[in-house]
């Protein structure tokens, strides 16, 4: 406000001193001119050279992502031609994605589509031969781990069974300490009823390694009656997979694994080595007992963590399971799995008492051991002794794969009596050849040709190998089959007929069409075609539509009756060659082997041939053949 009063005073100021300046001047030209002062010279600079700027050449995204994604396939080629499968699969994956999550429009783009269709094609039939060859992306399926189930249930508790159990606890002889209470009482009422399926199939398969697992356990020095805790775990299942990725009988995770000698690799797994994971299981159960000095927290430990245990143990100051049970301070998980393996325990060691004195279990598997430092497909073994693949992987539970491990050392276990068997007819297969020859017994009225055209070889061929002519071919003599790496075996993949009614998945994280298809057994070229699908990504929580292949006669006798009429018959059922009634059973909860056969007036052996299976999950279809 200050300042717009001065302006008057501003004005007046500025004109005397214009005033005074011109007088100033006036004076100045009477004076003598000042010396000259050189100017300052300042050289000035030449203008800078005109640069050419340089416009980079327009990128076509396209072309950029094909190329990336063809980088891809083709180190994913490199990795499978050196054997190095599970790097192939990633690299494939990545080729996959890189396509698929561009943000381009690969259906509309000729090339985008061009590439995508080569990228399927190509990983197609590279999962196809891998699969012949024995070693392919199919790993060997696991089996759902009972103890997840277990954890989910929650039962009301049984007053009655309760008492009963208080009353016999006085005969049970264990050297583990055996309590009752509700929470132990709960999963006794879950055992006896809902889960008694589970616990009954348990029981029943203890039979294949309780001799095994009781000697492991008196050697390392830890009560015997931890057998259960392989029973709650995995029903004695070495093939067993928990949701949290904890797998084999004693259901280790990978970490833990590795720390008690158990390898994991592309060919094997030591986790699904029934004797290997015993002896790690009890030196680690008998190392948490060290460190917590009881055994309910070790349990504890072992299901969780030993850190997650101690981390309890010090905030609470209690050590002592029920006490932190009591204050919610363990994982829920955790909190169910001591009362679990209790319930199991008590159940087990008084099997009149709940109805389970009539089981059988099933005879200790016994089996020869040959120590082989060579690649051999289990099929050739299996023609070798003549034995069944599904016996030689059920004696072999850590292969994950139809062919021994490529470099090292392995124990191949064979049935009981074979070994030398084995070794006569496997020195007559070159050793370079032992993923590929087959051994094949000649039926009446085969010929050299007719065998050729079976493995897709030469008549030749199988001559010179076996210095034979024609008409040397006698009955139920062995053949060596030369076939050529790549092709095709007779028995291998084949036609295949698939359930008529799919079965409805719900993807989830990290699931890929590669990792669905080996789930349930199936190519990967199907579960595409059967969703409408391309690439290897999956959305998770999609429905997929999964339609289960067929075993035995079944696939036969649905084959054959979708050629001639289309459909299944009224009935739902279909006729095999024998003439013998083929139905389907989709298995529910609770169910075993055993109350399907009694079920069906058929055995659990039949069972088994018909559906190459030895446990069961939920949601399986298995092919019943009646009188």
């Amino acid at each position: 406000m200050h300042r717009y009063w001065s302006f008057p005073i501003a004005g007046a100021l500025l004109l005397t001193m214009l005033s005074c300046k011109t007088t100033e001047t006036k004076d100045a030209a009477s004076d003598p001119p000042a010396q000259a002062t050189a100017p300052t010279l300042t050289a000035v600079a030449p203008p800078p050279p005109k640069i050419e700027e340089k416009i980079p050449p327009k990128v076509d995204p396209v072309e950029a992502v094909i190329a990336k994604a063809d980088k891809e396939y083709q180190a994913g080629l490199a990795n499978y031609s050196a054997g190095h499968l599970e790097a192939a699969k990633e690299n494939f994956d990545r080729a996959f994605d890189l396509l698929l999550q561009s943000g381009l429009d690969v259906r509309g783009n000729d090339r985008l589509q061009q590439e995508f269709d080569k990228l399927v094609e190509g990983v197609n039939n590279l999962e196809i031969v891998a699969l012949q060859a024995g070693d392919g992306f199919t790993e060997q399926k696991p089996e759902p781990a009972p103890i997840d189930e277990a954890n989910e249930v929650t039962f009301p508790v049984d007053p009655n069974i309760r008492a009963k159990a208080e009353a016999e606890m006085k005969d049970i002889h264990s050297d583990l300490p055996l309590v009752i209470n509700d929470e132990v009482a709960r999963y006794i009422s879950y055992f006896s009823s809902r889960g008694r399926g589970t616990l009954e199939h348990a029981l029943t398969r203890a039979g294949r390694y309780r001799e095994m697992i009781l000697r492991i356990l008196k050697q390392e020095g830890v009560p015997q009656d931890l057998i259960y805790l392989a029973q709650a775990e995995s029903g004695f299942h070495p093939l067993a997979l928990s949701r949290a990725g904890a797998r084999g009988m004693w259901q280790f995770m990978a970490g833990r694994a590795s720390g008690y000698g158990l390898q994991r690799n592309w060919w094997l797994d030591d986790r699904q080595d029934p004797e290997k994971a015993t002896r790690a299981a009890a030196r680690h159960l008998k190392d948490l007992y060290n460190q917590f000095g009881d055994w309910y927290l070790a349990m504890a430990a072992y299901n969780s963590g030993p850190g997650t245990v101690q981390s309890a143990v010090q905030r609470t100051g209690y050590a002592d399971f029920w006490q932190l049970y009591r204050r919610g301070v363990l994982p829920n998980e955790t909190r169910n799995y001591v009362p679990i393996i209790l319930a199991v325990t008590i159940m087990a060691k008084n099997p009149a008492q709940y109805g389970l004195d009539r089981l059988t279990p099933e005879p200790p598997l016994k089996a020869d051991h040959v120590e082989i430092n060579y690649p051999v497909d289990l099929r050739l073994v299996a023609e070798c002794v003549d034995t069944s693949v599904a016996t030689l992987q059920e004696l072999n539970p850590s292969l994950l794969r139809m062919t021994t491990p490529k470099e090292g050392s392995f124990s191949l276990a064979l049935p009981a009596g074979s070994a030398a068997k084995f070794q006569h007819a496997i020195t007559a297969i070159p050793k370079n050849m032992r993923v590929w020859w087959r051994y094949h017994k000649v039926n009446r009225g085969e010929t050299l040709t007719s065998i050729a055209r079976q493995y897709h070889t030469t008549s030749a061929a199988i001559a010179e190998v076996n210095n034979l002519r024609e008409g040397d071919l006698e009955a139920e003599s062995k053949l060596i089959i030369p076939v050529a790496p790549g092709r095709r075996g007779a028995g291998e993949v084949g036609e295949v007929a698939y359930a008529k009614r799919p079965t409805i998945y719900k993807a989830r994280k990290g699931d890929t069409v590669l990792s669905i298809a080996d789930d349930f057994a199936v190519p990967a070229a199907k579960v595409r075609q059967w969703n409408h699908l391309r690439g290897n990504q999956v959305r998770v929580g999609h429905s997929l539509r999964i339609y289960r292949p067929l075993a035995g006669e079944a696939a036969m006798g649905q084959t054959l009756a979708s050629k001639k009429e289309g459909k299944s018959s009224k009935s739902g059922s279909l006729r095999a060659s024998n003439g013998r009634k083929l139905l389907h059973h989709k298995v529910k909860h609770g169910e075993t082997l055993v109350s399907i056969a009694n079920r069906y007036n058929t055995s659990v052996a039949a069972l088994r041939r018909d559906n190459k299976v030895s446990s069961l999950k939920a949601g399986d279809v298995l092919v019943i053949r009646t009188p």
